[in-house]
């Protein structure tokens, strides 16, 4: 049986979907890499919002992912960009998040890390930027959860220069009740931090961000970093106090950030994890018995796929995630919070479904192929 999907040029093309379902092993602990997948959040498809209005979540599906997550041993970074953080879920939402996952974490077992930010204003002075941390960090904090110091738009707007970077965070350092991870996110996941620790410049951004962690080695578990360039990310591991892990943040070059070379290796912390999640536990436990070359050649092969699904404008490959969740059978919808789902193409979607069949990701293969030809429909795409 094929299924006629659209390319990109307007034709339609045969595909055959797989028919068998992916078999992955146990849910053994990772030893080799600490791995976190940014989960996204289900919208509520009943609920009467506008694209303007507060997210309204599915909480009951939403923690249901997390258990999914947790249950192939990775560990979950909540209320970060993939969960549409400054694109449709507000602080309100957030903190709900928090509050729930971490609850939900505790029940379950497994790990949790919050993101802490300040999105609760849009611009304000150095000391209601530190206020609005201060109020996140306290969330997160009394969550039980471990706090991720997210890039701030209201602190990219204010700030006059590294100064105000460096007295922002060394403030918030000093008062974390547990070592934290620092978030690099570059302008291509979110624009509006264009010039991030105080220049445009990245070698200048880099050293700001280096003089932050070296003044608090001790309250600072790890740097992740989101810029989608590997040579930096390896410079930066290199020059990281002892002790402080390096988070991959690049879904162009995890597979061999994480399998690291004879200097050092990157840890994860990755939207691509969400759809990828049991590959990829997969691929860190065969990693774990030393065998890099078996790492790399479960995990290479996914590169295209998240390259595709992060592709210029990065920011909306949430809508790709989400898309895949519902096809993957995670949800019974493929609805996003401020009506994200419209972000990408009838041929990106198409493309999407090709080559994450193709990498197994579907735990019934004959569901997501049913869904996609439903998809195809509503948009008049007969098979």
């Amino acid at each position: 049986m094929t299924i006629r999907l659209p390319s990109a040029d307007g034709a339609l093309r045969p595909y055959i979907p797989r028919t068998d379902p992916p078999v992955f092993s146990s849910s053994t602990p990772f030893s080799s890499r600490t791995v976190f997948s940014a989960a996204h959040v289900v919208a509520d498809p009943y609920a009467d919002t506008t694209p303007d209005s507060p997210a309204a979540v599915d909480w009951d599906a939403t923690l249901a992912f997390r258990r999914h997550l947790w249950s192939h041993g990775l560990g979950v970074a909540e209320a970060m960009d993939t969960a549409q953080r400054g694109m449709g879920l507000d602080w309100a939402g957030a903190a709900e998040l928090i509050r729930r996952s971490a609850a939900e974490a505790r029940s379950a077992g497994g790990r949790i890390a919050c993101g802490v930010g300040t999105d609760q204003i849009t611009a304000g002075s150095p000391a209601e930027i530190r206020a609005a941390y201060e109020e996140q960090l306290a969330v997160a904090e009394e969550s039980g959860a471990q706090a991720i110091l997210m890039a701030s738009r209201a602190l990219a707007a204010a700030a006059s220069g590294p100064e105000d970077y460096l007295e922002i965070y060394g403030h918030l350092l000093r008062q974390c009740a547990e070592p934290v991870i620092l978030h690099w996110l570059g302008p291509m996941f979110d624009p509006a931090l264009e010039g991030y620790w105080g220049s445009a410049d990245l070698d200048a951004a880099t050293e700001v961000f280096l003089e932050v962690v070296a003044a608090h080695p001790d309250k600072v578990d790890g740097i992740k970093v989101s810029l989608l360039d590997a040579r930096r990310e390896i410079d930066l591991r290199r020059r990281l106090p002892r002790g402080v892990r390096c988070y991959t943040g690049d879904d162009f070059h995890y597979p061999e950030l994480i399998a690291g070379d004879d200097q050092g290796f990157s840890h994860a912390l990755l939207g691509i994890f969400d759809p990828l999640g049991p590959l990829a536990a997969e691929a860190v436990r065969v990693l774990d018995t030393g065998d890099v070359t078996g790492f790399r050649g479960l995990l290479d092969p996914t590169v295209e796929l998240s390259r595709h699904l992060f592709q210029t404008p990065t920011r909306f490959y949430k809508t790709g995630v989400v898309f895949l969740a519902w096809l993957a059978g995670h949800q019974s919808h493929f609805t996003m919070a401020g009506g994200l789902q419209s972000a990408r193409s009838l041929p990106h979607l198409a493309r999407a479904y090709e080559l994450a069949d193709g990498l197994g990701l579907f735990p019934d293969p004959k569901l997501a192929e049913e869904r996609m030809k439903n998809l195809l429909s509503l948009y008049g795409v007969d098979q």
